[in-house]
């Protein structure tokens, strides 16, 4: 029997920030036997505590109270894990790679999601999702890469996690195929700021909205999005955005906890924001 759930809350990019976390659930009074809450990805990386972070996400997803996708930083996580990208000092998750259940809590990650349906008209992915694309392609595609990284075969999650970095194709074919194919895919919806009209990724840029932009290209959520059309979107990713609506059909979550900044909470229920100030800012 499915629970009846009082609030849903998407939370934003946690980069291991624990202290955050546990203050924002404090802030929002969350209550595990009632509320339900959407991660938006980045559960790790350059925060205090990542293996403390993903050790809670996951005991709270498992005992039904929430569900995350998976972020850039995931990714990562995962390809260094399988010994297929080096450790950088910057990312923080030495703690997971060594962690005694480490293995347990990669198997768990690597299970999750690209794409959620929070509900009927609501979608959340970590970056976004490209004007291009529909709810039903987003949701068609991101089960592409979801295999992939899950499959009972490690050589086939290998394989992919090595062709996984790279910045071409940048931009969207139906053609596509094979490992190119995936990796167009995983850079839509965990690493694009910036595309054209066309749906043309741009890497570079990082900043705020008032920046200058390389010539051609725009914030993704800029141009008329078909997902749009039918559904809110929600996404973390853009630190920059300070958990900004940038469109009333369109709502950022990424606060820059981990930069000094906050972790957010969005409420699905009455579109309210909660947010709290990081106590162990990194940079």
């Amino acid at each position: 029997m499915t629970r009846a759930i009082r609030y849903n809350y998407v939370i934003g990019d946690v980069q291991g920030c624990f202290e955050a976390l546990k203050m924002l659930l404090k802030e929002i009074q969350f209550d595990a036997d009632q509320d339900f809450i959407w991660f938006a990805g980045d559960l790790v990386a350059r925060g205090e505590n990542s293996v403390g972070a993903i050790r809670f996400i996951k005991k709270l997803c498992e005992r039904g109270s929430a569900a995350t996708v998976l972020g850039n930083h995931d990714l990562n996580l995962l390809a260094v894990a399988r010994g297929i990208k080096k450790l950088k000092d910057k990312d923080r998750i030495d703690d997971v790679i060594h962690a005694l259940e480490s293995d347990e809590l990669i198997e768990w990650l690597r299970r999750q999601p690209l794409c959620l349906f929070p509900n009927g008209h609501t979608i959340l992915a970590h970056a976004g999702i490209p004007c291009i694309w529909d709810a039903a392609q987003t949701a068609q595609y991101a089960k592409e890469v979801e295999a992939v990284i899950a499959h009972e075969d490690f050589d086939v999650l290998d394989t992919f996690l090595k062709e996984m970095y790279g910045t071409e194709p940048d931009v969207w074919s139906e053609g596509l195929t094979g490992n190119v194919r995936l990796r167009c895919i995983t850079n839509y919806l965990t690493r694009m700021r910036l595309t054209d009209a066309q749906g043309r990724l741009e890497f570079s840029f990082k900043d705020a909205l008032d920046e200058p932009m390389p010539e051609g290209f725009q914030p993704w959520f800029e141009y008329d999005s078909k997902a749009a059309k039918t559904h809110q979107l929600i996404f973390g990713h853009w630190a920059a955005l300070q958990g900004k609506t940038v469109k009333p059909q369109i709502q950022n979550v990424d606060g820059g906890a981990v930069w000094g900044y906050q972790l957010l909470a969005y409420r699905l229920e009455d579109q309210k924001m909660f947010a709290v100030d990081n106590p162990v800012p990194l940079y």
